[in-house]
């Protein structure tokens, strides 16, 4: 079983069950996974210099963490989908 890295309208874990990783959504939760990592790289650097400047707002420090922590639950969510993490 691999965890997807999206979730159901409900919220819920989507798992792919399959032993074959180059059927198609294998290839599409692989595509996906490799632009939620690409993201968060994007989003922290933008963290990054936004808490650097010293004149930043509470808006942008607010709107920096905001997507910190979306990145953040996406990159634990691509951890435990390769066995890196625990599940939450």
């Amino acid at each position: 079983m691999r965890l997807l890295p999206w979730t159901g309208a409900d919220g819920k874990p989507c798992y792919l069950s399959t032993d074959d990783p180059h059927s198609l959504l294998s290839h599409l939760a692989d595509d996906v996974e490799a632009a939620q990592l690409a993201s968060a790289e994007q989003v922290l650097a933008g963290a990054r210099a936004v808490l650097g400047d010293p004149k930043a707002g509470e808006r942008a420090v607010r709107f920096a963490l905001t997507r910190a922590v979306e990145s953040l639950g996406d990159v634990l969510r691509v951890a435990v989908s390769r066995g890196e993490g625990a599940a939450r």
